[in-house]
């Protein structure tokens, strides 16, 4: 038997991220907590600027590349640099350490004696760091995934740090373990679904590569009813993480409950890598069964944004409207998905990469609002914060324009970009209700815009926080990137378009 040819260097990105993740458990198993913080924090950083470099080097002396069960290509490099950039801001937030948003032993009971002595001692929950390196090598892998197997694996790789992230919140612990609990709950229902679609789609095609399955269904005319029932089982497990309706239940409660720092993670690197899976499997694996799928997809797509936007103007919580405000763009982009297109696959990976900066900047505003007991996430205590914080209300309105997609921001150029190839599919449904969907959400994003500026604030101790260097970092560069890309996109728009490929 010859020695497999393994290409590290194409899988270098994966692995450094991976290798950091494993230094980071040893690190919170032999070393002093004194030095944790420091160690931990350095190693994350330093691994994912070394990935995102080693990204660089491949997409500079390789234009593609496939390793059995994984394709490099220009997709590939799209999606993972994108997970590295989003994940490198949301590692800024999570290392903010004054507000300490994680509480500080997780295991202790909330309340009880062990819990307040944790507190008093300020200690910290660093575990987060090596959990969320693991979430980043997961979503790295999961749209360069070229087999089921691989798919699923990865699968697991970005969900399980999420559990267990979800309920480390410091502030209002029982809703923390609540919305981890759901979040594991129903994640292993929707794995259980994915598995069993496989299951479904190996016994049709007798392979789990991609490459077989389209051969597969070539080979059939795909009118086999067991590829039929698998695909419909597999898009289950994907449209949960994605947040599309009907399986986006779990999405304002687990919004709403885990640590804002790692929300705003979840929100921008689960939808990139969740997507990037759904783009290589739609768009290369199953391609020729578009006559079957595309239905299902187009009346899913329009009952995500339907649900995204209506619901989400009766939220009285922050953190709950940007949830739903989530829901609706997953269905935006299933309709990039849906036009099954060079022009949808650019717009998708557009749309996700102007979306990602967006959601990060709002939720890295979200932490600056505070009272004495931690984040004021009550939609009524912000009434009056463009007269406390002229500069903080203007950045987050820039925010909530982007992601209304109004003119000027890089929203509307990823939204104009998708129904553009939408309609050019012949799809006009979807860029009707997502016309119309867009308007009502642009009700709930400017209500909050007015009661920010035209309301009298409360004295009843909400303050807008002075932020450290690591916020600030973060919120500067996606404000930047939000308009700046909003005023002049076409050199992200040609990069983008000169790499959406898939290999083979």
């Amino acid at each position: 038997m010859n020695a497999p040819n393994i290409e590290y260097g194409i899988l270098g990105p994966i692995l450094i991220v991976l290798a950091a993740a494993l230094i980071g458990v040893l690190i919170e198993a032999f070393v002093s907590r004194r030095y944790r913080y420091i160690l931990q924090t350095g190693t994350a950083f330093a691994a994912v600027a070394l990935a995102f470099l080693q990204l660089v080097l491949i997409r500079q002396t390789s234009s593609k590349a496939a390793v059995s069960s994984m394709s490099i290509d220009g997709v590939t490099i799209v999606l993972q640099g994108s997970v590295l950039i989003f994940g490198f801001l949301g590692l800024l937030l999570i290392a903010e350490r004054g507000f300490q948003s994680f509480t500080a032993q997780a295991a202790a009971i909330p309340g009880s004696n062990e819990e307040q002595k944790a507190l008093v001692s300020g200690l910290q929950q660093t575990e987060v760091f090596p959990l969320t390196l693991f979430a980043i090598s997961g979503a790295m892998l999961f749209p360069a995934a070229n087999d089921l197997l691989t798919l699923f694996v990865s699968l697991e790789v970005l969900s399980l740090p999420l559990y267990l992230m979800a309920g480390l919140s410091q502030r209002r612990r029982l809703l923390s373990q609540e919305a981890a609990l759901k979040y594991f709950l129903l994640g292993a229902f929707s794995s259980a679904f994915f598995l069993f679609g496989s299951a479904f789609i190996y016994g049709q095609a007798g392979s789990t590569t991609f490459d077989g399955i389209r051969k597969s269904i070539v080979e059939s005319g795909g009118s086999d009813q067991f590829l039929l029932v698998g695909l419909a089982l597999l898009t289950v497990g994907l449209l949960f993480k994605v947040s599309a309706a009907p399986f986006h239940a779990w999405t304002p409660d687990v919004y709403q409950g885990s640590p804002t720092p790692v929300t705003a993670f979840m929100a921008a690197v689960t939808k990139v890598a969740a997507f990037g899976a759904a783009i290589r499997i739609y768009y290369f694996a199953v391609g020729g069964l578009v006559w079957s799928w595309r239905p299902i997809l187009i009346a899913i797509s329009i009952v995500t944004m339907a649900i995204g936007t209506v619901i989400a103007i009766a939220q009285k919580d922050i953190k709950r409207v940007l949830a739903y405000s989530a829901i609706a763009h997953s269905g935006f982009l299933l309709t990039g998905i849906i036009a099954l297109s060079k022009d949808g696959l650019n717009a998708t990976l557009i749309y996700l990469f102007t979306y990602g900066f967006t959601t990060i900047g709002t939720f890295a505003i979200v932490t600056l609002v505070r009272d004495s007991g931690g984040e004021v996430s009550d939609l009524n205590r912000w009434a009056g914060l463009g007269k406390r914080s002229p500069l903080v209300a203007g950045t987050f309105t820039l925010f909530l324009l982007g992601l209304a997609g109004i003119p000027l921001t890089s929203g509307f150029v990823g939204k104009f970009a998708i129904f553009t190839a939408a309609y050019k599919s012949g799809n006009i449904s979807v860029v009707v209700a997502g016309v119309l969907a867009s308007a009502i959400a642009a009700f709930f994003y400017i209500r909050i815009i007015v009661m920010m500026y035209f309301s009298d604030p409360v004295e009843d101790g909400t303050s807008v926080v002075i932020p450290s260097a690591m916020t600030v970092a973060t919120i500067a560069i996606c404000a930047v990137a939000t308009l700046v890309m909003g005023i002049y996109p076409q050199p992200v728009i040609s990069a983008i378009n000169s790499l959406a490929f898939f290999a083979g």
